[in-house]
């Protein structure tokens, strides 16, 4: 039962996480302009600056219940961005002195990532080409 009430906390979250980033992208690149992805950058930077403060002030401190710190954390940051829990991954590699496998993680996260998009968008060609009568 709590894994369910867990999961509620975290679907909660990441719903309102979600509507902010879909608000915040509208806005934010509606004055920026379509030339650079500056609302996916910033939407990235305050999300693992909110992710940062929050895990350090739950760490230490019993204000806030788990759950609220899962709904906060896991809920409405992993759906503002989840480029904010790879940062703190990151982050925490390299607090414990794990320098190689931070800069291993950095550079598989994005080089795979970057593959991934280039396969996911081929095979969605692919599959394009055949629906429409391709051989």
């Amino acid at each position: 039962m709590k894994l369910l009430l867990n999961v509620g906390y975290v679907a909660l979250g990441a719903a309102i996480g979600g509507a902010l980033r879909y608000l915040a992208t509208v806005y934010i690149q509606q004055r920026a302009g379509p030339g650079f992805p500056v609302a996916t950058m910033l939407i990235n930077i305050t999300g693992s600056l909110l992710l940062g403060f929050l895990v350090a002030y739950l760490a230490d401190t019993a204000v806030l219940s788990p759950q609220l710190g899962l709904f906060l954390t896991t809920g409405i940051c992993g759906g503002y961005t989840t480029f904010s829990t790879f940062s703190y991954e990151t982050f925490a590699l390299m607090r414990d002195g794990e320098f190689g496998r931070a800069g291993l993680y950095v550079a598989l996260s994005v080089g795979l990532s970057l593959a991934a998009m280039f396969a996911g968008f081929a095979a969605a060609r692919g599959a394009i080409h055949l629906q429409r009568g391709g051989a």
